[in-house]
């Protein structure tokens, strides 16, 4: 078959909005699911081990601890079974497939660490700490000046 044929069928299949989503990034996939004649939405959260392809075959994969097993599932980033992914937190991680999350146990198995940013979160604390080191400094400067004397009482 023709190459450009192939190429404008295929064209035609990709999902119009790009996901927005890296390689350690904890993320909600919520897929349509189809039971008899109603269709419901099903979310899958967990943490991205990987992402593979190119072009239509795309697919990245979700790891999640489900009842202290480990369930990973594989979804295709084209797929129109895939309404959308929310990314709930932003991974820093050094790795294109994180492999070794399987060999981890409990809290270790989805701790990846949170990339580095201005959060709200971040910015409260650094507000506080401000706002500490500055009541400390007034408190400092206090003890240095000597207290003023007391008035002498008025004479009546």
């Amino acid at each position: 078959m023709n190459q450009a044929l192939l190429d404008k069928i295929e064209s035609e299949q990709y999902r119009k909005n790009p996901m927005e989503f890296a390689v350690g990034d904890s993320v909600k996939v919520h897929t349509k699911v189809v039971e008899g004649d109603k269709e419901r939405i099903q979310i899958f959260s967990g943490v991205v081990m990987g992402r593979r392809g190119h072009g239509l075959n795309a697919t990245f994969t979700v790891r999640r601890i489900s009842y202290g097993e480990g369930v990973e599932r594989v979804f295709p980033v084209h797929s129109p079974r895939v309404d959308k992914v929310e990314v709930e937190r932003k991974g820093s991680v050094r790795r294109a497939k994180l492999t070794y999350l399987r060999k981890r146990l409990g809290k270790g198995a989805t701790l990846v660490k949170e990339k580095e940013g201005r959060t709200a979160a971040a910015d409260a604390a650094a507000a506080k700490t401000a706002a500490k080191a500055e009541r400390k400094a007034a408190a400092a400067k206090a003890e240095a000046e000597p207290a003023p004397a007391a008035p002498a009482p008025a004479a009546a």
